[in-house]
This record gives structure tokens, sequence and C-alpha cells, in this order.
């Protein structure tokens, strides 16, 4: 990238930000450039995310940061499964250093790629996994310790319920973010949270400013037990 690309990028970046009530610092910025140069090198040597204009991946990053305003600030331990590229777990930790993170994903290149790029942004308390959701849930570590648990759009939202409740401490937030076009499997949802330990506090939707696309994202927390 030239240095008119990344003054550019940086202004979209932090125009989109505001656009969704979130303001990134210089420093913050620039991780996400970074972050951003990383995700255009191992994109040439393995499929990390789809890029089909120059606004794909700030649009992934903004993306991202649309959950913070479900995530109470403080020293929360968050895991996002399916993480894939990173996404939403590194964002979010850029704009909450407080956040302790683990990215889970089954891929063993994904997870090399996310190992390196913590290490080129100095990324402390983020813990790379490499495997399935589904061979954890009764490890020690993982089992019931988790303020949040996130993932966007790598399982159908019921699937996902199943998939991350065992890992929601008490009082955790469930975060399953989706596009504009998820009311059938919010509707199919439904019933997985009825039948579930969960409760449904928001289904929250958004348009994102660097594109105009449709996002859901849904919130559930551990129901009460009267």
């Amino acid at each position: 990238m030239n240095r008119l690309q990344i003054e550019k990028l940086k202004d979209i970046l932090s125009t989109a930000s505001d656009d969704i009530g979130i303001t990134l610092t210089s420093r913050e910025i620039d991780l996400l450039v970074e972050y951003y140069k990383e995700l255009l090198i191992w994109n040439e040597k393995m499929s990390l995310v789809s890029i089909k204009s120059p606004l794909d991946i700030p649009k992934h990053f903004i993306d991202s940061l649309t959950v913070t305003k479900f995530i109470k600030d403080g020293d929360l331990k968050l895991l996002d499964i399916g993480t894939g590229a990173g996404l939403p777990g590194i964002p979010l930790k850029i704009k909450m250093e407080s956040l302790r993170v683990t990215l889970l994903d089954s891929s063993r290149k994904k997870t090399s790629f996310l190992k390196n790029v913590i290490r080129k942004l100095d990324l402390g308390d983020v813990s790379v996994v490499n495997g399935r959701a589904e061979s954890l849930i009764d490890e020690k570590g993982y089992k019931g310790v988790f303020d949040i648990v996130i993932s966007r759009a790598a399982f159908k939202i019921s699937h996902f319920l199943i998939l991350g409740e065992p890992f929601l401490s008490d009082g955790g937030t469930l975060i399953a973010m989706k596009g504009g076009n998820a009311d059938d499997e919010l509707e199919r949802a439904a019933d997985i949270i009825r039948k579930t330990g969960l409760e449904l506090t928001c289904a929250y939707e958004i348009k994102l400013p660097v594109t105009g696309e449709s996002r859901k994202i849904l919130t559930t927390v551990p129901r009460l037990i009267e």
C-alpha cells in the first residue's frame, strides 16, 4: 500500500466508525491498518476474506465494531467461535484493550495467520485455539467461563445458541452477528431459546455506513431461575 492508499483507508475507518457512534483513536486506526495489510498479504496464500472491492475489508472491520455497544468496559473474557480471519475478535480487542480474547477456529492455516497478526500488532491477552467448539465444551478453562461468546455469521443462529451456551459464565452474554436477511433464522432460533436456559435481550438491526448493507445482531443472556 502506498501513502495515499493508507490515508484513504484511515479516512474511511474514521468516518465509518463515527457513523456508528464509535470514535477510533489514531493508535487504533493504525493497528487496523496494519491488520488490513496482513490480511492482504495472507489472502494471496489462502482464502481468509472475500475481497471484491477496496471497501470489503474496512466493511468487515466496521461490522465487527458494531457490537461494542453490547459489551461493557472491563476485564471481560470473550470467546470468538469460528473466528476465521479474526473477525470480530481482533477489531474488538483493538478497540477494547481490556478484553481478554480467545479466538477459536478449526482451520490450522487460519490460526497460523491469527498468531502472526497478534505478534505483528503486539496484542496482549489474546489466545488462539485451533479446534472445534464441540470438543472444548467440557474442558477446564472453557466451560462456563466466558463473559461474552460471539460469532460473526459462522453458524446458523439456532446452532450457535446450542454451541455457545455452555461456554457462558453466570450472567454472560451470547452475541450472534448475522446478515439483514436472517429473519427466518431468528424465528427458528426463538424456539431454541425457549428450550435452552437463554433469554433473548435484543434483536438489533443496523445498516453499515461503508456499504449500506443490513445487519442483525442477536443477544441473549442465561435465563434467571426463580
